[in-house]
């Protein structure tokens, strides 16, 4: 696959398997990291108006495409997943002991921050264990039914297993409360599988970022916003009254789209190269479902080469063996994992491991020549 030269593509560029962790840039970042410094010096104070006018409608556009969302306008962009996180909690009730219905298995951008509010009792979380995973969206449903809840919060896919949720839409239907927030974390779901929010956008948060599968790498984060929800955040920045800055008010004022859960400065060369990654893949033709399909045929070459080998590392250690229901990485269960990541390392393979996980994450870079590679070093 050519595009990244300047990255893996490097005759001395190591053999990187984490796709899934830290995306490497295709060349098409390059010019619009440039562009991004080249609008800074020429509009000088002016590069808002561009920004606002051009950069963030040509990426919540391009979003809106990848997850059939109808309105373009409920996309907020962010530094970080981790400020809407906190954006999000920040629009909670403020009586004592806000119930939080998640799992045992989220990403640290909003698990971390839950046990801490926890630890000081300022909300009430229940955990739903993904395992067996072949109940777990009707265990969460079920748990979701119950009307106590002011925000439930699942991912899309499981950073620590790659397990996907079949069925977002049951869940999402299974709230009674209309006044509860709905959340899914789409980090290892957008851009990875292919992803239609229509049946739900005007009910549940879409959270993601262009870190992994979007290649866009830092700074490119995002919030889809259903109408209405979360009115006036709590926790606000000016750019969430960016379009009201010169007009005299004696009140905070939001707007109705998805602006309201705008932050504060933050450095928008992210948007940059978000767009012009986004511009390049549809130059190429290449769908989310096509990168899915070339990357599905070099997890099998890849686990056919283990079964070959014998090796220690195999499909019975696989989390998720079957297809359908796996995000776009493997993830074995094994003591060893951090260990194995490490020897790898040595070797200029680069893959990686969270607790028992060891993480292998195939991209549109790879061929099959790859998988074998990776496969004949675990074999050793």
């Amino acid at each position: 696959m050519t595009g990244f030269e300047r990255s893996v593509g490097r005759a001395d560029a190591p053999l990187h398997a984490a796709a899934h962790s830290h995306h490497p840039w295709p060349d098409a970042s390059f010019d619009a990291q440039q562009a991004a410094w080249q609008d800074a010096a020429r509009l000088l104070d002016r590069k808002w108006d561009h920004i606002f006018g051009q950069v963030i409608p040509a990426g919540q556009r391009h979003i809106a495409r990848q997850l059939n969302l109808p309105d373009p306008g409920t996309i907020a962009f962010g530094p970080n997943t981790h400020s809407f996180v906190l954006r999000l909690l920040s629009c909670l009730p403020t009586h004592p002991h806000p119930r939080i219905l998640t799992t045992g298995s989220e990403f640290m951008s909003f698990s971390r921050q839950i046990a801490r509010l926890e630890e000081d009792e300022l909300v009430h979380v229940t955990r739903i264990a993904t395992e067996p995973f072949d109940s777990f969206a009707s265990r969460f449903a079920d748990e979701a039914s119950k009307d106590v809840y002011d925000l439930v919060f699942l991912s899309q896919v499981y950073f620590d297993s790659g397990f996907a949720v079949g069925d977002l839409e049951k869940i999402v239907q299974s709230v009674p409360d209309p006044e509860t927030f709905i959340v899914i974390d789409g980090y290892h779901g957008f851009m990875a599988i292919p992803t239609d929010l229509s049946a739900v956008a005007s009910r549940a948060f879409y959270l993601a970022g262009g870190y992994k599968y979007a290649m866009a790498g830092e700074g490119a984060c995002f919030l889809h916003c259903p109408p209405g929800s979360g009115a006036r955040p709590r926790d606000t920045g000016w750019y969430a009254g960016f379009g009201s800055l010169e007009a005299a008010s004696d009140d905070v004022p939001y707007a109705d789209d998805g602006s309201r859960f705008l932050g504060a400065t933050f450095d928008v060369s992210g948007l940059y190269r978000f767009n012009a990654v986004q511009d390049w893949l549809m130059s190429q033709g290449l769908s989310v479902a096509g990168m899915l399909s070339h990357v599905r045929g070099i997890e099998r070459a890849f686990l056919d080469e283990l079964d070959l080998h014998k090796a220690p590392i195999n499909r019975a250690m696989l989390m998720m063996p079957g297809e359908s229901r796996r995000g776009r990485f493997l993830a074995f269960r094994t003591p060893d994992a951090g260990a194995i990541a490490e020897q790898l390392g040595k070797r200029n393979i680069i893959v990686d491991s969270r607790g028992d996980r060891l993480r292998i994450g195939f991209g549109i870079y790879h061929e099959t020549e790859h998988a074998v590679r990776v496969a004949r070093a675990l074999a050793q």
